[in-house]
């Protein structure tokens, strides 16, 4: 079994009393959480109670800013990938899916992938939330605004690993609705 990062669409932030009516499944991607996933978990993003496990490590952030932010950069990072076909259909992949999928709140599941090492799981995500997705925000604005050369020149020439993740209807964790 690999370990995941999960992303999902809900039109309010899960709670200590109850997990959103209505969830959608946006993403899930193996080992990792993926630069896409930082991305679309950098608007507003807040620590909310997970929807799988019982860590308080879940993390929500705004729909449209964040899918705003990662579809802005695949923009740049394809400028320098005219000729690959498989990063078109990528870009077409997502942004089909983005669309499908949209509601007031990204859900990011980190569960698996911040229990893989003997750190404490609740202060992974609080580091996450603090640094590495705040981080990947700032690279990728500044990118976006032609002021991150270096770093879109190391994201374009790896492009699979940060945004080729599985984006589907249904993820090894879904929700009934």
């Amino acid at each position: 079994m690999a370990n995941r990062s999960y992303l999902y669409s809900a039109d309010s932030m899960p709670s200590e009393a109850e997990i959103p009516q209505r969830i959608r499944c946006v993403s899930e991607h193996n080992w990792d959480v993926p630069l896409a996933h930082k991305l679309m978990a950098g608007s507003g993003t807040t620590i909310v109670p997970s929807m799988i496990w019982n860590p308080p490590i879940g993390i929500a952030a705004d729909y449209a800013d964040g899918a705003a932010l990662v579809l802005g950069l695949l923009s740049v990072v394809g400028e320098g990938l005219e000729d690959d076909a498989e990063f078109a259909e990528c870009v077409v992949r997502t942004t089909a899916h983005l669309e499908k999928q949209q509601a007031k709140y990204f859900v990011l599941e980190t569960g698996e992938i911040v229990s893989m090492t003997d750190d404490d799981p609740a202060a992974s995500v609080r580091n996450l939330v603090s640094g590495g997705i705040p981080d990947a925000v700032a690279n990728a604005e500044a990118a976006i605004a032609g002021r991150n050369d270096d770093w879109l020149a190391s994201v374009r020439s790896d492009w699979a690993s940060h945004f080729a993740s599985f984006y589907g209807d249904a993820l090894y964790f879904s929700f009934p609705g």
